[in-house]
């Protein structure tokens, strides 16, 4: 079982890091660039271009270090194949953008939680683009145990990181 936390925890460490370099590295003009749809904006202000592309980024290096730490470990962990190294990322971000719009179209502002959307957006845009872009590597990783422990993972990190981030005024709110 605990060969399967680290094989969860290594996999999904590119798409854990976006969300949170977005908030460190983001702010510029907003994706949605203050459009709205009846009456309100279609992601709002916390969605930036530099938020984003800082994210996929920063998620990209992780996945790139984790390569070379890969051949440097006497441990069997995956490597990224390049596709991976792009699609975990930018799924993640798009995953979060997405999340945004749900939030807007059911009338939530920005900031309001909406729980189990908010701690796994970024896991279904991650795993989803990686899927369908890298199908051999992602059926070869993310086997369902994997998946299970990533789902039951990833909102306890998420939520501790929040937190954190919320005692050092990184973020608004502790979610």
């Amino acid at each position: 079982m605990l060969e399967v936390i680290v094989i969860a925890f290594w996999s999904m460490l590119p798409a854990y890091i976006p969300n949170n370099a977005a908030v460190l590295f983001g702010g510029g003009r907003p994706i949605d660039g203050g459009r709205t749809y009846n009456g309100r904006r279609l992601l709002g202000d916390g969605k930036t271009w530099q938020g984003t592309v800082a994210g996929t980024l920063a998620g990209t290096v992780v996945a790139l270090v984790l390569n070379v730490l890969s051949t440097q470990l006497s441990v069997d962990l995956p490597t990224f194949p390049a596709t991976a190294v792009l699609t975990l990322p930018a799924g993640a971000m798009m995953g979060d953008i997405a999340a945004s719009l749900i939030k807007r179209r059911i009338g939530r502002d920005r900031g309001t939680a909406v729980p189990g959307l908010d701690q796994l957006d970024f896991v279904v845009g991650a795993l989803f683009l990686t899927a369908i872009v890298a199908p051999a590597w992602f059926s070869d990783t993310f086997t369902v145990p994997v998946i299970l422990v990533v789902v039951i993972l990833t909102p306890l990190l998420h939520l501790g990181l929040n937190v954190i981030a919320y005692r050092f005024d990184w973020k608004d709110e502790p979610y």
